[in-house]
This record gives structure tokens, C-alpha cells and sequence, in this order.
């Protein structure tokens, strides 16, 4: 019997999130395939844990889970807010040593083309990569400097090439194979870290061009997402509970450099280096109640920052989804110590967002010379967009225009494996 010739390398639409990643391939039958990361989930939460007590390493909900069961290690969560950042080359201690931020990326890509590859049982040496329209906003020497960090950590995970796409653009081209007459749409896309907005021509015959160009009306994206809502929340319902905004003896709030960063994903393990922690026990002087101190200390000693900001985003999704009052329950930190989160309190700390965003999106239909009457649909793609008071933003700004809810998850990273057009 002769050789099986090589199998031929197959190229992956990886979408790397801010909070979940997807990988997307389109095998020989040309329907494109999400492939499953985590057991039946197509989805992997972009995070890492440095396990301890074993030295091994651990991804996604397994990564999360070791941390919520307080195994001993550091769990890194948000990495993508980084890119762009001058923390990305930053060292920071894990088990086995000093690794930089971009290392933990590259890792990270390195496990998701490992799964796909035993999924698919072939080599997959190429990507392309989901970008944001802004890495970082009205930076574009930082911006360019965020994909080409990006590139190198694919590269050293072991993709041979490397191209780039935007997202709401890769959203798009998913959202085309349902489309069944020509139509302009706004692609929403609603992420962890950014939220990004397309005006595109699509149309069943024009899936086969290849030089897509013409049919991008326009694009803008704002540095705003998910994390961010999370953050809002986290200041107003939870960090007042640990000493923010409290008075201390000479009549001045605590410093709010703390609580800050306490609410913020891809800052909070620097909170747990010794230089933090000392910082945090000499505030005790700028404290009157001794007990909001007391909280603050056990939150950052027993490394509880990632559980409370994990509280705080079921808490959004609960009372976003219910209309009701969600509570956050704080019994780690102090037995029988919780939060709650209103209508009125969502509304208040996220409808100010909701308005940047929204602005954002109208501001593309505009750079395409449109009016929102124009528009056939909004295409909404992204874990974020399914916020129901974001949605009915939307519809108060474009009213009329239909709102098509996609795969919120997967459809970036299957618009990603059709691209034609890599930028």
C-alpha cells in the first residue's frame, strides 16, 4: 500500500475574547464547523490558572473552577485588555516563575489550537484572528502595537500564518449565510471589551466575490463592553462595602486607587503582590469604621477579587434578564455580608454606557451615508448584546429596524473561518 499523502492543513477562525474565546473551522465539505473546547461547549473562558500546589497549568471553566474551590495558584482572566497596554510585557510570579503577560497569551492560543487539532485530527497551522475595530481607543500607534503582540503570541503557539480580520466584519459574513436577498445591515458586536459596529451589503449573491471591499459601508468601535458594565456595578453596589467613598478621620474619603483596580478583571491579581498588600494595610489610618478595613484585607489576603467581580456579573445578568432585585452574596468575605442590584441601580450605572454605545452605532450608519430608516437589520453578535435593557437602547434609537439575535458566542469565530478578505 502506498503512503497516505500529508493531510493538508487546515485554517482556524479564532475568536479570542475578552471573556470567552471560540474556534471555528471549515473542513472539506465547506460547511464551517464550530468546534467544541470544553467538553460539549464551543466556548473556552479566556482564562488561565497557575496551579500551585502541582505546577500544572489549567484553561477555561476548569481554570475558574480551581480558583473558586481556593486551590492555591494565580487564575488570569481578561488577558485581551492588555493588548495594547504597557503591562503586556510586564513579568509576574507564577509557580514555575517569572512569565510576561504575553507568554500567558500565547499559551492560551497554543491550548485552543491544540483542541481544535484533536478535534479535527489534522494539523491547523493557520489563523485567522478576530480583531476589535480599537484595541485602544484614538491610539493607533498603540493599537497597531496591540495586533502585532497578537501576532507574535499566535506565532510562538504555533501557527505558521497569521492574518487578521475585524470582528463585526467576521460577524457579518456568519450572519450572510442567512440572509435571502440583498440587504444593508449594522452588525452589532457586543463583547467583554469592546463594543464594535459594521455597516455591510450582504447578500446570497454576493457570498462568492472575492474582494468583499465595496460592501463595507463603514466600521467604528468604542472601548467599551461587558467588563466594563461589570465594573460600573462593582463600584456602586460592592466596593462602598469595603471602604469606598467611606470618610475617615481627617474628613477625606479613603484613596480609591484600590477599589479601582478591585473592579477591574485583568488588574486584580496585581492587588496580591506584597507591595499591594502593604499598601492596603497602611489605608487602616484613613478608615473610621475598622470593619470596612477588616473586609477590604480579607478580600485581598484570601485573593477573593476574581470570585466577587464573577458575583457582580451573574448579578447584572440575573437582574437584567428578571427585572427584579439580584443579590450578591458576600458570606467569603464576611458571614452574612451581602449586596443587592435594583432595576433602578442597573439602570443608573449602565444606561450612561448604554448611551456611548449607542452613540457609537449611530455614528456608523452616518459614516456610511445612511439613515437609520435605511437599515434592513441589526445583526446582534456578542455575549453582551443580549442584555435586555441594552436591546431596548437599540430599539428606542433605531426604531423600526429589526433586531436579529445571532449565535452570540460562536458567530464571530465562524464569520472568522469564511473570511475571504483577512486584513
Amino acid at each position: 500500500m502506498g503512503q497516505r499523502p500529508p493531510a493538508t492543513p487546515l485554517t482556524l477562525g479564532i475568536d479570542f475574547g475578552t471573556s470567552n474565546s471560540a474556534v471555528a473551522a471549515m473542513p472539506a465539505d465547506g460547511e464551517v464547523r464550530l468546534l467544541a473546547l470544553e467538553g460539549d461547549a464551543s466556548t473556552l473562558p479566556t482564562a488561565v490558572f497557575f496551579n500551585a500546589e502541582d505546577r500544572s497549568i489549567h484553561f477555561g471553566r476548569e481554570a475558574i473552577g480551581l480558583y473558586l474551590q481556593q486551590v492555591d495558584g494565580r487564575l488570569m482572566r481578561s488577558l485581551k485588555s492588555l493588548l495594547g497596554s504597557s503591562l503586556l510585557q510586564e513579568q509576574t510570579a507564577v509557580p514555575e516563575g517569572m512569565v510576561s503577560f504575553q507568554d500567558i497569551i500565547s499559551r492560551f492560543l497554543k491550548e485552543l489550537r491544540q483542541r481544535a487539532e484533536a478535534q479535527l485530527g489534522r494539523p491547523a497551522r493557520r489563523a485567522v484572528i478576530g480583531r476589535p475595530v480599537h484595541f485602544v481607543d484614538d491610539a493607533p500607534g498603540r493599537d497597531q502595537q496591540a495586533q502585532a503582540a497578537l501576532q507574535q503570541a499566535a506565532t510562538a503557539a504555533g501557527f505558521d500564518e497569521v492574518s487578521f480580520q475585524l470582528e463585526p466584519i467576521a460577524a457579518a459574513f456568519d450572519y450572510e449565510r442567512r440572509v435571502t436577498h440583498e440587504s444593508r445591515v449594522l452588525i452589532v458586536d457586543i463583547g467583554g471589551g469592546t463594543s464594535d459596529f459594521t455597516v455591510v451589503r450582504l447578500g446570497p449573491q454576493r457570498r462568492s466575490l472575492a474582494d468583499r471591499s465595496q460592501d463595507i459601508l463603514a466600521t467604528t468601535g468604542v472601548h467599551i463592553g461587558g467588563t466594563d458594565y461589570d465594573h460600573r456595578l462593582s463600584l456602586g453596589q460592592v466596593m462602598p462595602l469595603l471602604g469606598l467613598h467611606h470618610i475617615g478621620p481627617a474628613g477625606r474619603e479613603v484613596p480609591a486607587r484600590v477599589f479601582l483596580d478591585l473592579s477591574t478583571w485583568h488588574m486584580i491579581n496585581w492587588l496580591y503582590t506584597p507591595q499591594r498588600l502593604r499598601e492596603a494595610q497602611q489605608l487602616r489610618t484613613n478608615y473610621a469604621d475598622a470593619r470596612l478595613h477588616e473586609r477590604l484585607l480579607a478580600v485581598l489576603q484570601r485573593r477573593l477579587g476574581h470570585r466577587l467581580a464573577s458575583l457582580v456579573e451573574q448579578a447584572k445578568i440575573d437582574g437584567s434578564n428578571t427585572q427584579a432585585t439580584a443579590y450578591i452574596d458576600l458570606a467569603a468575605v464576611e458571614m452574612g455580608l451581602q449586596a443587592s442590584l435594583s432595576p433602578d441601580d442597573l439602570a443608573r450605572a449602565l444606561d450612561p454606557l448604554f448611551e456611548r454605545v449607542v452613540q457609537c452605532a449611530h455614528d456608523c450608519v452616518s459614516r456610511a451615508g445612511l439613515q437609520p430608516s435605511q437599515l434592513d437589520a441589526l445583526y446582534l453578535t456578542g455575549g453582551s448584546s443580549a442584555l435586555p435593557a441594552f436591546q431596548q437602547a437599540l430599539r428606542r434609537a433605531f426604531p423600526g429596524v429589526a433586531l436579529v439575535e445571532g449565535d452570540l458566542f460562536g458567530g464571530v469565530a465562524s464569520g472568522l473561518a469564511l473570511s475571504r478578505t483577512p486584513g
